[in-house]
């Protein structure tokens, strides 16, 4: 009887120490890049001779997505869905605002919610790519966390998940909202 008490706890010690180790190296894991937030990457990218990119964000939709949340219609929507309040669930919010990660929490402070969709949400976090001698490289600054967004970064939020949609053509959209540097 001696024998099988002393089995049992070190068999529980051994599970409790693995989920220990386990949750401790979830809680540990820091994302790979830090973000900055659109006001950052203003510095560079609102002066004419870079394409203005700021000012072509701010008088979009995506600057404005949070806003889009507090709306009577989106109230209703969210009232069908179960969700109380749309501009604090998570399950809207992670595709409303940069600060959500496309997550269901929120992934940093260093952004306001309020911020809406901004750069980092199709570029990637900017903190290890901003410096202008890393943006300088395209090669280094992908490596550095920059994203060049296609389709399919357009496609986390634009998909039949989202209770909105009805289609989504990329060619159309990306007309709307493309903000090239000029040659």
């Amino acid at each position: 009887m001696g024998k099988e008490n002393f089995f049992d706890i070190l068999v529980r010690l051994w599970i409790f120490a693995g989920l220990f180790l386990f949750f401790i190296s979830l809680s540990a894991a820091a994302p790979e890049h830090e973000f900055v937030g659109a006001q950052k990457c203003k510095m560079c990218h609102q002066k004419p001779e870079q394409g203005e990119q700021y000012h072509i964000w701010q008088e979009s939709k995506h600057a404005k997505a949070m806003e889009s949340l507090k709306t009577p219609e989106a109230k209703e929507i969210a009232v069908k869905l179960g969700i109380d309040d749309p501009a604090t669930s998570g399950k809207c919010v992670k595709c409303h605002s940069t600060a959500y990660g496309f997550s269901e929490a929120k992934v940093t402070d260093v952004i306001s919610v309020e911020e809406g969709v901004s750069c980092e949400s199709c570029h990637g976090a900017g903190k290890d790519y901003m410096k202008k001698s890393i943006m300088e490289d395209k090669e280094q600054a992908i490596a550095k966390g920059l994203i060049i967004p296609d389709e399919q970064t357009c496609r986390k939020c634009h998909n039949p998940e989202a209770p909105t949609f009805q289609s989504f053509d990329y060619q159309e959209r990306w007309e709307k909202i493309k903000h090239p540097i000029p040659e």
